[in-house]
């Protein structure tokens, strides 16, 4: 039996929201459009949060291991074989408490999660049906290492599904009426058998409105929204760290028939950088040492990612194995306050091969020292 806590990442105790941001996380990660992704994985994932963002399939799932009762689908109610669909959720005996589903909630509600959830798990029809439910974008910024250091603003330009500007996101013509969807008989969602288990789907004639026009608008064909141009203004703030994303709410697509649009994630790609090494906050700096400077006791000169040099001295009897560390010199901390500290990384350089006067001084030193 699947583990729907441990496939989300999550436990018993987690929290509705927890639920759908350890979801929404994963669903980025593994999703079969992106590299990779994994149609598998992903539809394990959707599986996992069907169940448990559902409050009476998750206590279901709790009490018997199974989202569908003890008693296998009964349930639900009914037994049609796979594929069998209906144009609405008023008609037959069907006991719609069993699925925590209550048909009201569709007359013009956003149907955003449940498509991607349904879309997810059964594909749909196909890639351009799964793209169409899921709102968020995720686009990519690259910056360089001081940039990061620094902070930066970019301004990020994309394509993507945008309100349509003829219809304000109606798509009707303008003084065109509406009508109920037969499809769905105005409900937003027609019901499947999907090798035997029951599963809600967004009506794809209405868009999960319940109405469709009577004339659709000539821009974007009933749909309320087009493909255009965008742009947006990104702030980085100083510290940020490879791979790491920006949500930038509402910049995602338009949602279709005016519904809310989703959210952009931009992925920060930070360029190595030729001097420093970094983890997390601290930096890690390579510097060759000549042993006659350790020797002497001299002040040596260690690059800072602020620009300029650090004069540092080595402390008596230090162990040149370990790094030498700088305290405040290193990365602002992401969101805090603060930097993290310069680790110098010393490679002792051995000097020629020394003549009988120098050897003699060595010797001397060897006594005093």
């Amino acid at each position: 039996m699947k583990n729907y806590y441990d496939i989300l990442g999550v436990t018993k105790t987690s929290s509705e929201e927890e639920i759908k941001k350890a979801y929404r996380k994963l669903a980025h990660q593994y999703h079969p459009d992106k590299a990779g992704g994994s149609e598998a994985k992903f539809k394990e994932i959707n599986e996992a949060y069907q169940v448990l963002s559902d409050k009476n399939k998750r206590a279901q799932y709790d009490r018997f291991g199974s989202a569908d009762g003890p008693a296998g689908f009964g349930g639900y109610g009914g037994g049609a074989g796979a594929g069998q669909q209906w144009g609405g959720f008023g008609g037959g005996n069907v006991d719609w408490s069993g699925m925590g589903f209550d048909p009201s909630q569709f007359g013009g509600a956003d149907m955003g999660d449940l498509g991607d959830i349904i879309e997810g798990i059964f594909g749909g029809g196909g890639q351009s049906r799964r793209r169409s439910y899921e709102k968020d974008l995720e686009a990519q910024e690259q910056i360089t290492f001081e940039d990061a250091f620094r902070g930066v603003t970019k301004v990020l330009r994309f394509r993507a599904l945008t309100q349509c500007a003829k219809c304000g996101g109606k798509g009707a013509e303008a003084g065109s009426e509406f009508e109920k969807c037969a499809t769905c008989d105005g409900h937003g969602a027609v019901r499947q058998w999907i090798f035997g288990i029951p599963q809600v789907k967004t009506c794809a004639k209405c868009h999960g409105v319940g109405q469709i026009p009577k004339k659709p608008c000539s821009a974007c064909r009933g749909a309320g929204r087009v493909e255009a141009a965008r742009g947006v203004r990104i702030d980085i703030l100083p510290g940020i760290e490879d791979g790491q994303l920006i949500k930038v709410n509402g910049m995602g697509a338009a949602g279709e028939r005016g519904t809310a649009a989703g959210d952009l994630y931009v992925r920060v790609r930070v360029k190595p950088h030729a001097v420093f090494e970094r983890h997390g906050a601290d930096l890690i700096v390579t510097r060759e040492l000549p042993l006659t400077d350790v020797l002497l006791g001299k002040t040596l000169s260690v690059p800072s990612i602020s620009g300029g040099a650090i004069s540092v001295e080595i402390p008596a009897q230090f162990n040149l194995k370990e790094l030498l560390r700088i305290p405040h010199e290193g990365m602002p901390r992401f969101g805090s306050h603060g930097r993290g500290d310069l680790l110098v990384n010393f490679i002792i350089k051995a000097p020629k091969k020394p003549n009988a006067k120098a050897r003699e001084l060595l010797e001397k030193l060897e006594k005093e020292l």
